[in-house]
C-alpha cells in the first residue's frame, strides 16, 4: 500500500480521477488500455469480487482506516491517494458521496457468439444513452436473472461512472458486450427477438407463445423514439406491456423490469 498525499490538483497520478473524460478513460484507439472509475465502498467490492483489477484509489483520509480499509488490503500494492474532502472535490468536480473512488482496468470483451452460448433470456438496448437508465436497466438484468446484455455500438458505454453507481455494480455481474449490424443475426445463436414497440401488430407481453421459447432476446429502444421500424419490421414478435388509464409506454428502465419479470 502506498499512501500520497494529494498536496495539488495537477499532482501527478490523479488525472485519472480529474481531468479525463469518460472518453479519454475509454480509450478507443488502445482498448487495452482502457480505465473506467467505480464510486463507492460496496460498488468497488462488488468489482472486485468479479475479478476486475484495480489500478488506483482516491480516498478521504479518515476513510483510509474506515470504510476503504478492507478495500485497500485487497488491492495490493497500488497507490491510494488521498487529502481533504474540499480539495478532493475540487479536483473530480464533485463531491464524493461515499468518499472512495476506485479506478479500475477495462477487462477485454466478449465476442456476441460466445456472451450467447449458454444464455436463454438475453437484452438488448438499442440506442439508449441516458446512464442513469443504462444503470437501471442492469441493475433489473442482474435481479431478475437475465443472462447476458448486448448494446449497440450508439449506446451508452456501461462503464461510465454513473451508469456504475446507479446500477449498483450490477454491470459487474451480468456478461455484457457491443453488437453490430443487424439484431436478427441473433437467430444464428437460437434466438427469436422481441421487438418492445406499439405497433398494430404487437402483442401483449403476457402471451402464452412467448413463454413456450426457449431463447429470447428482448429488444429495448430509445429514451424518445424507441426503436428503429427497420428493427421492429424484422423481429420474430413485437410486444407491448398492457397499459391502463390511457397510458401508452414506460420509461426503458421501468418497461425493461417488467419485462424481465414476465419473460425471464
Amino acid at each position: 500500500m502506498s499512501i500520497i498525499e494529494i498536496s495539488s490538483l495537477y499532482q501527478s497520478g490523479v488525472e485519472i480521477f480529474s481531468t479525463l473524460t469518460e472518453a479519454q478513460l475509454r480509450n478507443r484507439i488502445e482498448p487495452e488500455k482502457g480505465i473506467f472509475i467505480v464510486e463507492s465502498p460496496k460498488v468497488i467490492r462488488v468489482a472486485l469480487d468479479a475479478g476486475y483489477q484495480p489500478i488506483a484509489l482516491l480516498c478521504e483520509r479518515k476513510h483510509i482506516e474506515g470504510d476503504a480499509s478492507d478495500i485497500i488490503s485487497r488491492c495490493g500494492d497500488i497507490p491510494v491517494y488521498t487529502g481533504e474532502r474540499e480539495l478532493l472535490a475540487e479536483l473530480t468536480g464533485y463531491t464524493l458521496t461515499r468518499g472512495v473512488l476506485c479506478a479500475m482496468r477495462r477487462p477485454t470483451l466478449k465476442c456476441v457468439k460466445d456472451i450467447c452460448e449458454k444464455a436463454r433470456r438475453i437484452v438488448v438496448i438499442d440506442g439508449v444513452v441516458d446512464t442513469t437508465n443504462i444503470g437501471a436497466i442492469f441493475r433489473s438484468a442482474a435481479a431478475l436473472g437475465i443472462d447476458a446484455v448486448l448494446l449497440t455500438t450508439n449506446s451508452c458505454d456501461p462503464w461510465n461512472r454513473r451508469a456504475v453507481r446507479v446500477s449498483m455494480g450490477s454491470v459487474f455481474l451480468v456478461p455484457w458486450t457491443w453488437i453490430e449490424g443487424d439484431l436478427q443475426q441473433l437467430n444464428e445463436y437460437g434466438f427469436k427477438t422481441v421487438a418492445m414497440a406499439l405497433t398494430d401488430k404487437s402483442i401483449p407481453l403476457d402471451s402464452p407463445i412467448l413463454k413456450q421459447e426457449e431463447r429470447l432476446a428482448m429488444i429495448m429502444g430509445t429514451e424518445g423514439d424507441g426503436l428503429p421500424m427497420e428493427t421492429i419490421n424484422k423481429a420474430d414478435y413485437v410486444v407491448r406491456i398492457p397499459m391502463a388509464h390511457g397510458v401508452d409506454s414506460l420509461n426503458v428502465a421501468a418497461a425493461s423490469a417488467v419485462a424481465f419479470w414476465e419473460l425471464r
